[in-house]
């Protein structure tokens, strides 16, 4: 029984460049939800400004803003899964 579990434990620590692929793959996928935000950020403020175009800066201002939010997550992601694969 110890055998296996030794052997279980050289399994995964020989197997630690092929996480650290998956991992850098799941930090990427940050750019996928940062990107399905934004579209839903655009596609409401383009409803709010067709139903009040007087409050048409307003709620561009406050879309740019929760828009660099979005990207900034992204960009993290991106640098994550950078980090994870060069260290």
């Amino acid at each position: 029984m110890t055998l296996s579990v030794f052997t279980a434990v050289i399994t995964f620590l020989t197997s630690v460049d092929g996480l650290t692929a998956i991992g850098a793959g799941i930090a990427a996928f940050t750019g996928l939800g940062a990107g399905i935000a934004m579209g839903i950020t655009a596609g409401k403020a383009v409803e709010g400004i067709a139903r009040q175009p007087e409050a048409e800066k307003k709620i561009r201002s406050s879309m740019m803003l929760g828009l660099a939010f979005a990207e900034t997550t992204a960009i993290y992601g991106v640098l994550v899964a950078i980090l994870i694969m060069v260290l």
